[in-house]
Order: C-alpha cells, then sequence, then structure tokens
C-alpha cells in the first residue's frame, strides 16, 4: 500500500486553494467523495489531511488528542483571540479551562433560563404581526446580550449590542477562506486588514468597558466592610478572571483574550445554528406542526426543567446542525509522525476534521440531504458512529459552552414559538465560510402573531 494518501492534483503555487476558496463547501465533498477517508489536500503552504471516517476522527479528537494540536492558520487569529482558551495549548489551555469550568457548571447553566428567556422576550417586544425580520441579524443581537449577561455578569444597551453586530462582518470576511491571504501578513496595509483591525479595536474597547464596570463590584464584594461581603460570590467568567487577576493569576493580556474569545464563540455560534433551526422549520410545515405543539403545551415560559421534555425541538435542533453546522471543518496539527488508516500523516501536517462531509454522508445517514428530525430518534441513533456528528468538537477539548449553548437555544426556539409563527421569504440558502459558516445573504423571516 502507498504510504500517501490520493488526493485532488492542484495548480501551481496555489495548489487546491482557489478551488477551496472559491466554495469550500462543495471542494470538501467532491473530494471526499472521490478518494474516501484520508484525503492529501494542498491548500497553500501547509501539507494538509482531510479525515471523513469517523473513527479517525475519535482518535484526532479523543483517545489520542494529545497527539494532535491546534494550528496557527492565520496571524490574524492571533490579532483577534490571542491566546485564549479556543486558542491556547499545553499547561496554558488546562490551568484557563479549569478557571473557567465554575462558570460553565450544569446548576449554574440552569440557573440562567430566567434571564435567556427574560432577553429573549424583550427582543420579541420589538417584532409585530406581519414583520419581516432578517433573523441571522435579530439573533445575533440577541445572543451577544445574553452571552455579556451570562458570562460578563453585566448587561449592555441596544446601541453597544448593535455596535458590535455590525463589526462582526469585517472579522469575518477577514477569516474566509482565500488562496491569496495566506501569503499576506495581518499587518500589510491592505483595506481589508485596515477594517480587521478597527473592528478588532473597537471591540476590545467594548470589552474594556465592561470589565470596567465589574471591577468595582469585585472589589465591594472583596471588603470586609462593603455591603456586599455577605453576597453569594459571582461565578460569571468575568467575575472568576477578575478575582484571579488580584490574586496574581491573570494579566490584563490575558483577560483581553478570554473575553474576546467569549464574546465572539459564546454567541456566534448559537445565534447560527438557530438561524438554521427556524430557516429549515419554515421549509418543512409538518415538523414546524409538531414543534409549535410541543412547545405549546409548556406552562407559562420555558424553563430549564422544561427543557428536557422537549424531545422534537431537540431533535429539530440536532437535526439542523447535522446539516448546517455552524463550525462546518475543525483543524489540528500533527505534532508527531502518525500513520492513519495505513498512510503517513508527517510530523507539522494539517488536519481538517470536516462536520460539512461527515454530517452529510450517505454513509452514515440515509438521505442524507433530507431534513429529518426523527433521524435522533433512540432506535435510528443507536447504529450510527458516535463520531459522525460533532458539531461541538469532542474529547478534552470539546466546547466548554456546549451544555449553555444548547439549553439557551432551545429556550428561544421555545419563547419565539410559542409567540410567533415564521415563513422563510429568501432566496435558497447560499453559504458562505469564514470561522464560521454563514448565510451570505438576509434571511428574511415573515411573522405572523399566534
Amino acid at each position: 500500500m502507498s504510504t500517501r494518501p490520493p488526493g485532488p492534483r492542484g495548480e501551481p503555487l496555489f495548489g487546491n486553494g482557489r478551488r477551496y476558496s472559491r466554495d469550500p463547501f462543495s471542494f470538501m465533498t467532491d473530494v471526499a467523495d472521490a478518494y474516501g477517508d484520508v484525503i492529501r489536500l494542498d491548500l497553500g503552504p501547509r501539507e494538509t489531511y482531510m479525515f471523513t471516517n469517523p473513527r479517525d476522527i475519535e482518535r484526532v479528537l479523543v483517545s489520542e488528542w494529545s497527539a494532535f494540536g491546534k494550528p496557527n492558520l492565520d496571524d490574524a487569529i492571533d490579532d483577534l483571540l490571542g491566546d485564549g482558551l479556543l486558542m491556547s495549548e499545553g499547561d496554558r489551555w488546562r490551568q484557563q479551562r479549569d478557571l473557567a469550568n465554575p462558570a460553565f457548571h450544569a446548576r449554574r447553566i440552569a440557573g440562567l433560563d430566567d434571564a435567556i428567556v427574560d432577553h429573549t422576550t424583550d427582543a420579541l417586544a420589538e417584532w409585530a404581526d406581519g414583520d419581516t425580520v432578517d433573523v441571522q441579524i435579530e439573533l445575533a443581537r440577541l445572543t451577544v446580550r445574553i452571552i455579556v449577561t451570562a458570562m460578563f455578569g453585566t448587561d449592555v444597551d441596544r446601541e453597544t449590542v448593535k455596535e458590535v453586530q455590525e463589526h462582526l462582518e469585517p472579522l469575518g470576511q477577514r477569516f474566509e477562506p482565500n488562496a491569496m491571504r495566506a501569503v499576506i501578513p495581518s499587518w500589510a496595509p491592505t483595506r481589508e486588514n485596515r477594517e480587521f483591525h478597527d473592528a478588532v479595536s473597537t471591540l476590545e474597547g467594548i470589552i474594556d468597558d465592561l470589565v470596567a464596570r465589574r471591577r468595582g463590584t469585585e472589589e465591594t464584594a472583596a471588603d470586609p466592610a462593603g455591603d456586599a461581603v455577605d453576597s453569594p460570590m459571582p461565578m460569571d467568567l468575568l467575575s472568576i478572571l477578575l478575582r484571579a487577576q488580584n490574586a496574581g493569576e491573570q494579566t490584563e493580556q490575558d483577560l483581553r483574550d478570554e473575553l474576546m474569545t467569549m464574546l465572539l464563540a459564546g454567541h456566534d455560534t448559537t445565534a447560527l445554528a438557530l438561524t438554521y433551526t427556524f430557516y429549515l422549520l419554515s421549509q418543512h410545515p409538518e415538523a414546524k406542526a409538531r414543534f409549535r405543539r410541543e412547545v405549546d403545551a409548556l406552562d407559562g415560559d420555558p424553563t430549564a426543567g422544561d427543557v428536557r421534555d422537549l424531545e422534537f425541538t431537540d431533535r429539530v435542533l440536532s437535526e439542523a446542525m447535522r446539516l448546517y453546522p455552524p463550525v462546518y471543518t475543525l483543524f489540528r496539527q500533527a505534532k508527531v509522525d502518525t500513520r492513519v488508516a495505513g498512510y503517513r500523516i508527517p510530523e507539522g501536517s494539517l488536519i481538517m476534521l470536516p462536520q460539512w462531509v461527515v454530517h452529510r454522508s450517505p454513509r452514515w445517514y440515509d438521505d442524507p440531504e433530507t431534513f429529518d428530525p426523527d433521524r435522533w430518534a433512540p432506535e435510528r441513533r443507536a447504529d450510527r458512529p458516535r463520531f459522525a456528528y460533532f458539531p461541538f468538537g469532542a474529547g478534552p477539548r470539546h466546547c466548554i459552552g456546549k451544555q449553555f449553548s444548547l439549553l439557551e437555544a432551545k429556550l428561544i426556539l421555545a419563547t419565539v414559538g410559542r409567540r410567533f409563527d415564521f415563513d422563510y421569504e429568501g432566496p435558497d440558502l447560499d453559504l458562505r465560510g469564514s470561522l464560521t459558516m454563514h448565510p451570505n445573504h438576509p434571511v428574511p423571516l415573515r411573522l405572523s402573531e399566534r
């Protein structure tokens, strides 16, 4: 057997990079269909291998996870996220993960249900019967407010939320696949880079304001003479980081990196998962009717306790994230030479684990392009490989916010579904890749008050 995996022939200088840049989704699907479980790609300066078999994905993410680190794909990611939890490695990552864990404890997350529903209800007060809303933008603004409350322990006004949302566009553009970008450093004074750095500076300013607002609260709580000494110690992420900083365990840069990571990663994927869920329900009236019957049966506003009983809503959300995973591919870097499916994977090479491909593979799913929430019924999912579905990653580096995101998404779905019917009035869904997978156009929903 050859030790070199098969793969598509590239063009001089750019390899397969320009085709991947034009449409990463069809490119990944096409090469997976043509070449199988392990595929060698040439996406630029890095030798790249794409794995599409759940068996091999499990090795990279779980059983041999320490042999596959986080790669540095683009120096602009360092400019944006720094050494935060998403990008850090080794002892630094373990320290920061341990520090952040209490903010994501199951009991604390469940206790955020009222805040999630309150923010959603507040947002719905701006919606009216007959309105058409761009649900992607509306959900992005809502989830920004929720993540700030949940993890920063404070609130932001609508103007600040709008400012955050408006500055996400130049960030997203900077990370869209582009064969030329690999040779243009982030410090080069291109228009795109200037807009990117301006957006980063704006978000840093917003984070600075949020931190300044909380410092006084933490100082009062720590002061034996303060009025708040008998109050429970707040366990939002920002409070935890501020206490660690007061103990000399975190720097200003540490706070900046962790909070920037949380602000962006903590709202974007949930907003996208919900956008695709509303889109799919709009396209499938029978599923929407079942969803409405389930949420209508709730006694009052939904709670964390109710979420456990929202069985069909859970299936709908899982199916939406199967068909439209917000994180559409994960990247790792081989730390040592290894062999996968009989092929040599050299040390330093880039590894792609494409949710987009695996989630839509006919090897693991019947009629994979069809929206079928009942494929998540226990008797149907039992025979599928575990890692045929991994929207939140897996293993020690799985998304720390997974349970929070799922609770948030189900509470928002239930709150909206009890108040409004909705119909999609846009074009066929077109997608663009960045750090996450976004619609390439507005996502208009026409609302009918119930």
